[in-house]
């Protein structure tokens, strides 16, 4: 592993070892809302410079070890576009972006402006933007709301939020204890720009394959958001049972990492 700086922004980075050919490829990792680059390098990272291909993933302004936290609620989904670019810009060939929830999204805005050799989307905000899913929320699970939204203002929440918010599958406590010292605020701007004022617009982007990827039990994006983002796109999504949103945390994510392999060996 190693920690690089991209501009001042955090960059955690693994290669593929020397006994295994690199691929030609770059992958370039894009953390969900309240997360950084760490989220990634728990599984998904090794796992995949295993396979030869080199892997990064990016801290957003504001976040984990990158500079803005002081004016987080300035920083738009532009801004997390703009970290985006500047990070594949230094990068020996242009990378596939593989986005998590509001990371899916900031990978959407990016093809409106830049190319990309593919973009996978996990559990992605959809290019309708946040309103549907925070409504259903709502009504469903008021209390899980509630505590996001004091998450976002800075406050804590209870350890069982994030159990409920993220997982599906049985989740060690050590490993929730862990990641919830990890989480931070959003910023108000960014989630904004997702739920109404700065959404994706598909006549802006020029297309590369694209793999959409959902959870049966995603309280926060459901699988009914996850299957309109691929119609959208025009392919078909891909449901993992049994899973909830943090599909590169779950217990079952070497399965997601598998699928992710798949398709792109075959691009």
């Amino acid at each position: 592993m190693s920690g690089a700086r991209f501009g001042g922004l955090e960059v955690i980075s693994r290669r593929p070892p020397e006994k295994v050919s690199p691929r030609n490829t770059p992958l370039l990792f894009l953390h969900g809302a309240y997360a950084a680059a760490w989220c990634w390098d728990e599984h998904f990272l090794p796992h995949f410079a295993e396979r030869g291909y080199a892997s990064h993933a990016l801290s957003f302004s504001g976040h984990g070890g990158s500079p803005g936290r002081e004016r987080l609620d300035s920083l738009g989904i532009d801004h997390y576009v703009a970290d985006a670019a500047a990070v594949a810009a230094r990068l020996p060939a242009p990378p596939v972006l593989i986005g998590h929830s509001m990371g899916g999204l900031v990978a959407q805005k990016y093809l409106e402006r830049h190319e990309a050799a593919g973009v996978v989307l996990l559990a992605s905000v959809p290019p309708q933007g946040l309103w549907a899913a925070a409504l259903g929320l709502a009504f469903q699970k008021p209390g899980l709301l509630s505590d996001l939204n004091r998450l976002l203002g800075g406050g804590r929440a209870a350890l069982d939020t994030l159990r409920t918010a993220m997982f599906a599958q049985p989740v060690a406590t050590e490993d929730l204890a862990r990641w919830y010292k990890r989480m931070q605020p959003e910023s108000h701007r960014a989630i904004w720009d997702m739920t109404l004022f700065n959404l994706p617009l598909k006549s802006r982007m020029r297309l590369p394959p694209l793999l959409v990827l959902g959870a049966e039990h995603d309280s926060l994006i459901p699988a009914s958001q996850v299957e309109m983002t691929a119609r959208h796109y025009g392919v078909a999504a891909e449901i993992f049972e049994g899973m909830g949103h943090g599909l590169m945390l779950e217990q079952g994510w070497c399965g997601v990492a598998e699928r992710i392999l798949t398709w792109l060996e075959a691009l």
